[in-house]
């Protein structure tokens, strides 16, 4: 592609040198830079693009776009007020806005993301809108499945994926939108059809500062959509959540197309007579004028939301509310959320992603409405993330809970015991013991359960590596609470 028709494309500050030549791609990284790539030197936590100019341009990098001056004599400088903003504008224009090509939902909130992911993605797929993902758990293009390194990737990656998506057939596709990525812009540039916000809890604390600024970046995504040029997005927000409620009334002053759902009368999809037991959940649908009977092969009420949100969504996208219904029936399980463990055993185990108070405290509840003798809580917090809500996820344990095994949990460089300290002083009954090693724990937990007590294992979920001092190492939740049921001597715990 010709240089200059590309700058054309975006807001720049100045150029300096002949744009007359062709590029062969967008590089971020100066380590994948090749003959005629365009450089984006980003701003970093750890580092900054601009230390990389001189490599890049070694490399053979026929431009170098950049908040800052670049050397002259190397190539073509472009200087920019926003290089994220940039490279978002770049990628869209390279790839020649996939976006458009594509029925789209993003979903942002701090837990049920993944969950109304899978569930859209399903629903679509049932209505012949082939659906691409981007998400935690992975990231899907057709028929090809690549792990996730991170909930949300950078703009070049998600306009390079969205391109693939359409060049393998796909008509629709499904965003986990995350908060860091509202705020990095990595989803400029991509026109929504429904953008979803599901809830807002204490999370990620350690990069906004401030809960007023994790809700600013959250309700940025939603009021972003009356800045799209092609498409006239709708909003879907859970305004059972008390800053969903906020949201709502923000976008309805601004004149944004919403549908509110929840469980209260304020809900334009609003599901009421709920039940969820172990083989799932169902519920009445009241919506555009009709109800329907939903069956969810997924337990508890925060599913329920997940799913008001997806058929809210899916209508949004051009799919009527019949055909969402009745492929919900059929919705697959989702990695590592509330995935039950195989095993006939007189106890049951379940493997989730809850790694804040409230998606434990919901999880837990959850558990508790079915009745068990005990449950037992195997569970931990991250280190180098939010410290803050370390004794509210213990106080959360050990309100729900009639045991808790305090492990550790991707302590990256903090100190495990530390961590399990910090989660200690928010508990205040002496229902828990500490096992660090997370496998001991699960299998503790495991050997301590009897007839119909429930373990919950929770923070990992789907993930397949554990963190610590430094070094990634392999680490199922999955698998190893799979290996201890199976290898377990007796049915009655200790």
């Amino acid at each position: 592609m010709n240089l200059g028709e590309l700058l054309s494309k975006i807001t720049t500050e100045s150029v300096h040198g002949s744009t007359a030549v062709e590029c062969t791609g967008i590089c971020v990284d100066s380590r994948k830079v090749v003959a005629g790539s365009i450089f984006v030197a980003l701003p970093g936590t750890k580092a900054h693009g601009g230390d990389f100019v001189l490599e890049a341009l070694g490399k053979g990098a026929v431009a170098v776009v950049s908040q800052t001056e670049v050397p002259r004599g190397g190539g073509v400088g472009v200087l920019v007020s926003d290089a994220r903003r940039a490279l978002a504008e770049l990628a869209v224009a390279y790839f020649d806005r996939p976006a458009e090509a594509l029925r789209i939902a993003g979903i942002t909130g701090t837990n049920g993301k993944t969950t109304t992911a899978f569930l859209i993605q399903h629903i679509c797929d049932t209505a012949m809108l082939r659906c691409g993902m981007l998400g935690t758990v992975h990231y899907q293009i057709g028929d090809k499945i690549l792990p996730a390194a991170r909930t949300t990737p950078d703009a070049l990656e998600v306009q390079a994926m969205l391109a693939q998506m359409r060049d393998a057939g796909c008509k629709s596709a499904v965003l986990e939108v995350s908060s860091h990525a509202i705020v990095q812009q990595r989803v400029r540039g991509v026109d929504f059809d429904a953008a979803v916000f599901t809830n807002l809890t204490q999370d990620h604390l350690d990069y906004h500062g401030s809960m007023d600024a994790y809700f600013e970046a959250k309700a940025g995504f939603m009021t972003g959509l009356d800045q799209q040029r092609f498409k006239v997005g709708t909003a879907i927000v859970n305004v059972d959540d008390r800053f969903g409620a906020q949201l709502y009334d923000r976008l309805q002053q601004g004149g944004i197309k919403t549908i509110p759902f929840g469980l209260g009368a304020r809900a334009e999809f609003r599901a009421s007579n709920c039940r969820t037991d172990l083989h799932g959940s169902s519920f009445q649908l009241d919506a555009t004028g009709r109800s329907w009977l939903v069956r969810l092969p997924l337990i508890g009420m925060f599913n329920i939301s997940n799913a008001l949100a997806a058929i809210a969504a899916t209508h949004a996208m051009g799919v009527d509310v019949r055909t969402a219904v009745l492929a919900l029936a059929q919705a697959p399980a989702v990695p590592g959320r509330m995935q039950a463990i195989p095993g006939k055993r007189s106890f049951r185990v379940f493997v989730d992603y809850a790694h804040t108070e409230d998606a434990l405290r919901n999880a837990l509840r959850t558990l508790r409405d079915l009745q068990p003798n005990r449950i037992i809580t195997v569970f931990g917090c991250g280190g180098d993330r939010d410290n803050t809500k370390r004794p509210l996820m213990g106080a959360a344990a050990e309100a729900g809970s009639d045991w808790c095994i305090i492990t550790s949990d991707n302590p990256r460089s903090e100190s495990p015991s530390l961590i399990a300290q910090n989660i200690v002083s928010g508990m205040r009954r002496n229902n828990f013991e500490v096992e660090l090693d997370r496998k001991k724990a699960i299998a503790l937990a495991i050997e301590l359960a009897g007839p119909r007590d429930i373990v919950l294992i929770a923070g990992k979920g789907h993930e397949i590596t554990q963190e610590t001092a430094g070094r990634m190492e392999p680490f199922d939740d999955v698998a190893i609470a799979t290996s201890a049921v199976e290898n377990r001597q007796s049915d009655f715990g200790r």
